[in-house]
């Protein structure tokens, strides 16, 4: 069984999956609502976590943003990062928890991983109708 090792928000990237760490909630947004296509209208609230190492916003959905205050620290494992208009969120998931802990920790806010912007890739493959074999035949 492979050992989960934990890692510091700087090291995070848009890829980062199974997400091991350990931060203080800095600040924490009111809730917005999300309209669903699948079902009810859901909400999120994004709270600004960091480490020793940096930042980023972190997303709470529905009865997550109640479990957590500013000041908190919180282990989250098994997250994951996303894109959200091209920004890193961290996510904790179906598959993941988020813990309260007493460690403490130092945070450095200088410098937010949220606030760089990288190139995100369209998911719907609605988007491209003709497969490339097809452009610039017809």
């Amino acid at each position: 069984m492979e050992t989960t090792q934990r890692i510091s928000v700087q090291e995070l990237t848009p890829e980062s999956k199974r997400v091991f760490v350990l931060v203080k909630v800095m600040e924490k947004s009111e809730a917005k609502e999300i309209p669903s296509r699948f079902g009810p209208t859901r909400t999120v609230t994004e709270a600004l976590v960091a480490d020793g190492s940096a930042s980023i916003l972190m997303s709470l959905w529905d009865e997550q943003a109640g479990q957590v205050a500013v000041g908190d620290t919180l282990q989250v494992e098994n997250g994951y990062i996303s894109l959200v208009r091209g920004h890193m969120r961290l996510n904790i998931g179906k598959y993941g928890t988020m813990t309260k802990v007493e460690d403490a920790i130092e945070p450095n806010t200088g410098t937010n991983l949220s606030t760089q912007e990288f190139d995100q890739p369209r998911r719907n493959p609605r988007y491209n109708r003709y497969p490339s074999s097809w452009q610039g035949k017809y």
